[in-house]
């Protein structure tokens, strides 16, 4: 039996029950996080408070739990040694449909799962993502990690009709991030770009470890747009997020990346990556 948590009570996946007049329901006023478990262990997971109550902070959603005790419980609970936690909150229950949102002190609506999940023998890190370029149609505060992901699903759907793994979107020539990942390339002097961080991406929170492992080999780092003409020019072209980690990128729209085989330097990094989570002291709360 899966547990769940539901403001404030461990309870079944088939008890845990959310009202229709949920703003998380009805305009998707609601923020999350997903946060990897590897051995048992959460990842990052300060970073994933951090950034969780950043994003409550942008919409003035009152709400605050002991969100990693949450998330080791369910781990616990769950019996999960490699998978993900979902955390998501929104702004709560209103009596009536309506734009303008309810009182400040109104109960936000809590809710976490755990799920079971491959992260580490990912058969596509060994032979690179398939991506192809769309244009960046969302909204224009794409920093705020909210749960407003339809363009990110009906994208993941047309790359997936055409065969591909993924999509990368782009906002005048210039590559923004991927459906639900970040982007980076590593040019063929040996340049690790990746967007600068502002409202047009998401602070990934295995970005940040990705960039602090890349700099560590050595690596020279440039926070910067660029285009998907500078991507098909590249030596090495990858991603990063809490579910995929580090996938080299190997094909984008059609253009092969460097051989088409991922990228050596982008295998190091992963490694490193890796190596650096799986030491981490576990966060106790």
């Amino acid at each position: 039996m899966r547990i769940v948590y539901l403001n404030g009570d461990y309870i079944s996946k088939s008890a845990a029950k959310i009202s229709i007049y949920d703003r998380g329901v009805l305009f998707s006023d609601a923020v999350y996080e997903v946060i990897s478990v590897i051995d048992g262990q959460l990842i990052d997971m300060e970073r994933h408070i951090t950034r969780l109550e950043r994003s409550l902070g942008e919409l003035s959603i009152n709400a605050y739990a002991e969100w990693s005790a949450i998330a080791q419980k369910l781990v616990a609970d769950n019996g999960v040694q490699e998978g993900v936690i979902y955390l998501q909150v929104s702004r709560g229950v209103m009596h009536e449909r309506d734009y303008r949102w309810p009182a400040p002190d109104t109960a936000p609506t809590i809710f976490a799962f755990a799920q079971q999940r491959t992260l580490i023998e990912n058969p596509m890190a060994a032979r690179g993502m398939r991506i192809i370029s769309r244009p960046d149609l969302r909204w224009q505060r794409c920093d705020i990690k909210t749960t407003q992901l339809l363009y990110a699903s009906l994208m993941k759907m047309e790359a997936e009709a055409a065969g591909v793994d993924d999509v990368w979107m782009t906002r005048d020539d210039l590559v923004t991030e991927g459906t639900s990942q970040n982007a980076h390339i590593i040019s063929q002097e040996g340049v690790l770009i990746s967007h600068q961080l502002d409202r047009r991406i998401l602070p990934g929170v295995t970005r940040i470890e990705m960039l602090a492992q890349a700099k560590a080999m050595g690596l020279t780092v440039e926070e910067r747009p660029f285009s998907i003409d500078e991507a098909k020019q590249a030596a090495e072209a990858s991603i990063s997020s809490s579910t995929l980690l580090i996938m080299p990128v190997v094909e984008i729209d059609g253009h092969r990346i460097g051989d088409g085989r991922p990228g050596e330097k982008t295998g190091k990094i992963r490694q490193s990556y890796l190596a650096a989570v799986q030491t981490a002291v576990p966060i106790t709360n």
